[in-house]
């Protein structure tokens, strides 16, 4: 899966499970600050991204995660893992 398409199953999600309008999700959108993702929000994006991981996605690795290119980049890394395994 490239970047844009985990960028366009990203957005899908914060629009179907936080109601957020298309408009506010960027690349550059930071999840707390912009998209008013607080931490409880944080986990449940981490049980919606399992299915697109193919695996469950650490907690740990979402603390350096800022902005929506984080957070695709982050995926696009662990998919890379699970190919490469």
């Amino acid at each position: 899966m490239t970047k844009h398409q985990l960028f366009e199953r990203l957005s899908a999600i914060l629009q179907e499970t936080f109601d957020i309008e298309p408009a506010r999700i960027t690349p550059e959108a930071r999840l707390h600050d912009d998209l008013d993702i607080d931490s409880i929000d944080a986990i449940d994006l981490l049980v919606q991204l399992k299915p697109v991981a193919g695996k469950r996605v650490p907690p740990e690795v979402f603390k350096s995660v800022r902005t929506l290119q984080d957070v695709v980049d982050v995926l696009h890394g662990l998919l890379d893992e699970s190919a490469a395994a």
